[in-house]
């Protein structure tokens, strides 16, 4: 990718084969790398349409938070402007830890999401739980 560009953190409909992945390839992103987040986070099946999961971040030491599947992407900044500018709540794009303490701009949910969501942190991660779900992964 020329120019600037910026790296951005997916957990759920835009990971590659979901249904929101055109909205990233559609913008001519570039598929980095798949990794995990650092061991603080939870993750959520939210109750929406296309189904999302929700990523939040714990305190460190919380023996409930664990690393979870991620891709990472590369945008140009106006592409990344113009998908942020669609994301829909409950969901945000905030800063992601990953697994090698780095820190990269990425999908999290705000709290209040949670109150009729679905913990699904045990899975490690979306592709697990649609397919223990019998869905594609």
């Amino acid at each position: 990718m020329t120019g600037a560009s910026i790296t951005l953190a997916v957990v759920g409909a835009h990971l590659r084969g979901q249904p929101l992945n055109h909205q990233l390839v559609d913008r001519s992103a570039r598929f980095v790398g798949a990794t995990t987040t650092a061991d603080c986070y939870r993750l959520f099946a939210l109750r929406t349409d296309p189904p999302k999961p929700g990523l939040v971040r714990v305190h460190g030491g919380d023996v409930s938070g664990r690393p979870i599947d991620v891709e990472v992407w590369e945008l140009g900044v106006e592409a990344f402007g113009s998908f942020v500018a669609e994301v829909p709540g409950p969901l945000a794009i905030g800063r992601v830890r990953l697994a090698d303490g780095s820190e990269t701009p990425g999908f999290v949910c705000e709290s209040i999401a949670l109150e009729d969501a679905v913990e699904i942190t045990a899975f490690g991660g979306w592709r697990a739980y649609l397919a223990d779900l019998g869905g594609p992964g």
